[in-house]
């Protein structure tokens, strides 16, 4: 009779202990974003919006993880095993290199709106204050007395864009000559000082380290270090840029396993809300909200020329990644 109200005890205490388990399981939910250098202030705000606006949704608890670096090598990281629930990228070609290995489907750029590009941005200079080097356009980045920091654009996405940006210029300038084009651009690339992995660092280079005359960067990256230091750096911003169009995506076999598809989902789309977007402007991202935008027309210069990834200059991701970083590419070419 004893053993039996023991045994009847123990089971009732297991019982409860799994009951009170499940409830907490029930009641969280955890998942990761994998992302880029350059959006950590981003998301370190638009989690605790986004967290509140689950629970009061849900009434589920939800733990983010944020993981960061360079977006080729945050990319290459899911594909070797990374458990990203969601992949906030700068580019859409480091999102097909995931979709590539099977992470997710080949058509995820349709499934957010925008093309999955709930905010934009571009390439400006960050040059000491007063810019005693007179840098205003890319090519006074050709001198041989300017000193550039900038990022690698065989591991940071960021970077890609700079690239971009430079090659754009260039093929209006020199009418798409693509000699002309590249002898400009090693003039560029001879004066960099200090290739970074990724465009955090390259920014610790010239801002912490006191490093070179001009800084190539994000737009948001510029004007967080100009909002630190304002008694110390510039932002220059280029008649000719691109539009950066940084994308994200749900790692579909990845929230199929972890079963948080529908936390993944609304974490993605929440970032096309009003709040989402006043959020990625507070951040100095260009929100793909026309309306918000314009709300901030005093900080972002609106004027600036921004040259497309799918214009024929370069016709779209696959062809510009395999034209100019891959091995051999005219990255390769002209940094040597």
């Amino acid at each position: 009779m004893f053993k039996m109200v023991i045994l009847l005890l123990l089971g009732s205490c297991l019982f409860l202990l799994t009951g009170c388990s499940n409830t907490q399981q029930n009641n969280s939910a955890e998942i990761i974003n994998v992302s880029y250098d350059s959006t950590r202030e981003l998301y370190q705000q638009y989690d605790d919006v986004f967290k509140k606006y689950w629970q009061q949704k849900t009434g589920e608890n939800i733990n983010i993880i944020q993981s960061h670096g360079g977006s080729g090598a945050q990319a290459r990281s899911v594909i070797e095993g990374n458990a990203a629930d969601i992949v906030t990228l700068a580019t859409a070609a480091d999102i097909n290199a995931i979709a590539n290995s099977n992470l997710l489907d080949k058509n995820w750029q349709q499934k957010l709106p925008n093309e999955s590009t709930p905010y934009t941005s571009t390439i400006v200079f960050l040059v000491r204050k007063g810019n005693p080097k007179n840098i205003h356009s890319w090519q006074d980045l050709t001198r041989k007395d300017v000193g550039i920091i900038t990022a690698n654009p065989k591991t940071s996405g960021g970077a890609r864009w700079i690239y971009l940006a430079a090659w754009a210029y260039g093929a209006e300038k020199y009418q798409g000559n693509e000699i002309v084009i590249k002898q400009f651009m090693k003039k560029i690339f001879a004066n960099v000082l200090v290739l970074t992995s990724g465009a955090r660092s390259a920014t610790t280079a010239f801002v912490e380290n006191q490093q070179g005359d001009v800084l190539l960067a994000w737009e948001n990256e510029a004007y967080l270090a100009a909002k630190e230091h304002p008694d110390e750096f510039t932002i220059i911003s280029p008649a000719i840029s691109i539009m950066a169009q940084p994308t994200v995506a749900e790692v579909d076999k990845v929230t199929a396993n972890k079963k948080t598809h529908a936390a993944a989902k609304a974490y993605l789309e929440y970032l096309y809300s009003p709040q989402g977007q006043n959020i990625a402007a507070q951040n100095y991202y260009r929100p793909s909200d026309s309306k918000i935008l314009q709300q901030y027309d005093k900080v972002f210069n609106l004027h600036m020329k921004l040259i497309k990834i799918d214009s024929s200059i370069f016709g779209g991701w696959t062809a510009a990644a395999k034209k100019h970083f891959s091995d051999g590419g005219t990255f390769d070419q002209i940094y040597q």
